[in-house]
């Protein structure tokens, strides 16, 4: 499975952008789709997981409330909508996937995923 993720870019405090990520080579309906992101310096982090279908989904607590996970498995597409964003939410934004729904606590784990993206930059200015 290839992934592609796309839709970074430049942003001030409070705005929104909505990041795609395209899968090709493999069957997508089959895959639990997740968001990680990794600012220069720090840890890959995990953002936020949708399941096969879009009927589960969990995110990080830092993004709760103002990121949406959703998916068109018609499409091949998952996507990430990101609004009022802050400066701190900038990075470098990896989409990944897996053949598998596991627990809360190996979902957030980058070592769970299979298959990633080439990654997408987001910078939020103050």
């Amino acid at each position: 499975v290839q992934l592609q993720a796309s839709g970074g870019g430049l942003v001030q405090t409070g705005g929104s952008l909505r990041l795609s990520c395209a899968a090709s080579g493999g069957t997508f309906s089959l895959l639990v789709m997740a968001w990680f992101r990794q600012a220069p310096g720090q840890e890959r982090e995990f953002v936020g997981v949708v399941d096969w279908n879009g009927g589960d989904k969990y995110y990080a607590n830092s993004v709760k409330g103002r990121f949406t996970i959703s998916r068109d498995n018609s499409k091949n597409l998952v996507e990430l909508q990101m609004n009022n964003l802050k400066p701190e939410d900038t990075a470098v934004y990896y989409c990944a996937g897996v053949n598998a729904w596991a627990t809360e606590t190996q979902r957030v784990r980058p070592g769970l995923y299979k298959y990633w993206g080439q990654g997408t930059l987001v910078t939020v200015s103050s």
